[in-house]
């Protein structure tokens, strides 16, 4: 059993949570996650590892509750348990001094980009962030970015807060200013990475997306989360989670990532009527600190 140090609201239906993982706070690098089981009957949950404090075993998790499964970890308080808690898993990201480093986070897409921006920024690159939110009561971790950052800028999608627009209208005005950008980085709703990459694509900006298909072991043995990338077949938990955004078939992966949104949204519509609870969700194209649960 896990023991959850922290729990809290920090957005809407946006939680943090602190988890005692003395082997995963030491281990861990950014880019990476791990995996959590409520109970003996819950499904595996990854998720993005956003921080650690390997002097007190904690690993912090950020995640939007869009389905069962997160809504449920989003209901346990500080002192309750989860049964298992696996990693890190996946590639940790590359990490080197390459010049000027294009950050942008999309919604909770902030969340994975907060660690892999820290690890470039200490790295001695200059950090452009770019964060984005549909409205400002999704916004997250906005001071957090803003610490790291040679240069920020804060869109939301109706003008609720900050720069109204896209985050890629952000990215194209650094590109129209001249900026030259050495690599940029594009973590967020699946829509958002692609139209990322097609913004950098014309200029040869080489840019890296890290992707959240359905997933369910997690070690590469169950190809659930199989996505496309040049042409060849990718296993997201093993090969990944990051990609070359221009070699990644986003078409294929919206259509993967769509396959069950009917059983995800009887299973939350039971869910919420069993607490009693009446809950605002959006089940396609979320990152899951950061990474997509899937329904049974």
């Amino acid at each position: 059993m896990f023991p959850i140090v922290e729990s809290r609201e920090i957005a809407k239906n946006v939680f943090l949570q602190r988890i005692q993982a003395p082997r995963i706070a030491r281990k861990r690098k950014a880019g990476q996650f791990l995996v959590i089981r409520l109970g003996d009957l819950s499904e595996r949950i990854p998720l993005t590892i956003v921080d650690s404090e390997p002097d007190e075993g904690t690993v912090t998790i950020i995640f939007q509750a869009v389905g069962k499964s997160t809504a449920e970890l989003g209901g346990l308080k500080a002192g309750d348990t989860v049964l298992d808690v696996v990693g890190p898993l996946g590639l940790p990201t590359h990490i080197e001094n390459l010049g000027t480093v294009v950050g942008i986070g999309g919604g909770i897409g902030a969340a994975p980009l907060l660690p892999v921006a820290t690890a470039f920024k200490k790295a001695g690159n200059r950090l452009i962030s770019i964060v984005g939110a549909r409205t400002k009561d999704l916004l997250i971790l906005e001071e957090e970015m803003r610490a790291i950052s040679d240069q920020i800028t804060v869109t939301t999608d109706d003008g609720s807060y900050a720069k109204k627009g896209f985050v890629t209208a952000a990215l194209q005005e650094l590109i129209g200013a001249g900026m030259k950008i050495d690599l940029c980085i594009a973590i967020g709703p699946v829509p958002m990475m692609r139209a990322v990459a097609e913004v950098t694509r014309p200029h040869g900006i080489k840019t890296v997306v890290s992707l959240n298909p359905i997933m369910v072991d997690a070690t590469g043995m169950c190809g659930a989360c199989r996505v496309s990338v040049g042409g060849k077949m990718r296993f997201v938990c093993v090969d990944g989670p990051e990609f070359d955004g221009h070699e990644v078939d986003f078409k294929e992966l919206v259509m993967r990532n769509r396959a069950y949104l009917k059983e995800e949204k009887e299973a939350m519509d039971r869910f919420l009527h069993k607490e009693g609870k009446c809950m605002e969700t959006s089940l396609p194209d979320q990152k899951g600190p950061a990474r997509r649960e899937r329904r049974p």
